[in-house]
């Protein structure tokens, strides 16, 4: 496996879509790990836990919120991967679909260009970590279709 960074021109190579795979994967397992510091748990209930923060609905919402939050750079990254080519599940609303895929187009690209402390910090943010604030915020968000 090779640890090398991917520098801004080899990112711009990649379509939104495999940015959103691999956000993908990277915020299932910050989440997974989230959910499992918690406390240990039946795996059945940490498993709906984790579904409920990466559902589609969820991210869309996490991404509104954090929107305006975003450098200019992370915003194009955002709107590339919102407005990419994809089929939503049926079980999704076809808009929060576009903008989780947005969401997690950002954070493909964080991780592959290596920069990890504002990967955590966004992960951070959308699980309502770094203040009472964001997490106010979000949940608030949970409750009303943004």
């Amino acid at each position: 496996m090779n640890n090398e960074h991917l520098d801004e021109n080899a990112l711009k190579e990649y379509s939104a879509v495999v940015l959103a795979y691999i956000g993908d994967a990277v915020f299932e397992l910050l989440v997974r790990t989230h959910v499992v510091a918690t406390g240990n748990r039946r795996v059945k209930d940490i498993h709906h836990d984790t579904v409920e923060l990466v559902r589609a609905e969820s991210q869309a919402r996490v991404i509104r919120l954090l929107y305006d939050q975003l450098s200019e750079q992370e915003q194009d990254i955002v709107r590339r991967g919102r407005n990419a080519k994809s089929i939503a599940p049926r079980h999704a609303d076809p808009a929060d679909y576009q903008m989780s895929t947005g969401f997690e187009a950002l954070l493909g690209y964080l991780y592959l260009k290596g920069d990890y402390q504002r990967l955590l910090d966004l992960v951070n943010r959308s699980l309502g970590f770094s203040n009472n604030e964001d997490s106010g915020s979000i949940n608030q968000a949970r409750e009303e279709k943004v």
